[in-house]
């Protein structure tokens, strides 16, 4: 077996909290973003696009996130807003892809929108093979009107993830996967 599927055969998520320095340099980056646009894109439509949070933006990100969470929780404890203000400080790059339905007559919005699920999952594969740990997360920020203006996102676009990359700090035990025998049946 080859380096690559052995890689991909170990693929994990790593959490957050647990990525670090050295995170992916320039040239890791744009490979990461190349790898991560090479997916099913009926038309050639391109409904994704990336927003690439790392050094200060991270923290000023995080000053959005902790004031919209304050405002939404006026009773949440300074440690809760503590997290919600380092949520993106963690992994020392994150990739937000965004998503957008190109209306188009012969392909349906699902099938773009999977597109941008797919960047996501390349972009995670790609970490991987590159030796980054990596981890895909939305959470309540993906969601909130005020975080997507601040990230510069139109009314009609969607976070498909926020791709947390870095080293992995530690290593956890592999989660138990399905077995086949459970999940494939042949037609």
């Amino acid at each position: 077996m080859n380096d690559s599927l052995s890689r991909l055969q170990q693929r994990r998520s790593v959490p957050a909290r647990w990525l670090g320095e050295p995170g992916p340099g320039e040239q890791d980056i744009e490979t990461l973003l190349t790898v991560a646009a090479r997916v099913p894109d009926h038309g050639k439509l391109v409904p994704w696009r990336f927003i690439l949070i790392q050094g200060d933006s991270r923290h000023r990100l995080g000053e959005i996130l902790a004031t919209a969470f304050q405002a939404d929780n006026p009773d949440a404890t300074p440690e809760q807003v503590a997290t919600e203000r380092g949520r993106f400080a963690q992994a020392p790059l994150v990739v937000a892809v965004v998503s957008r339905v190109v209306p188009h007559v012969k392909i349906p919005d699902w099938e773009q929108v999977l597109s941008a699920g797919a960047v996501c999952m390349n972009l995670l594969n790609a970490a991987t093979a590159l030796g980054f740990g990596a981890s895909w997360l939305t959470g309540w920020a993906a969601f909130d009107r005020r975080v997507l203006d601040a990230l510069g996102l139109s009314a009609e676009e969607r976070i498909a993830g926020f791709i947390h990359i870095g080293t992995a700090k530690e290593q956890q035990a592999d989660r138990p996967r399905p077995n086949l025998a459970d999940i494939v049946t042949r037609f």
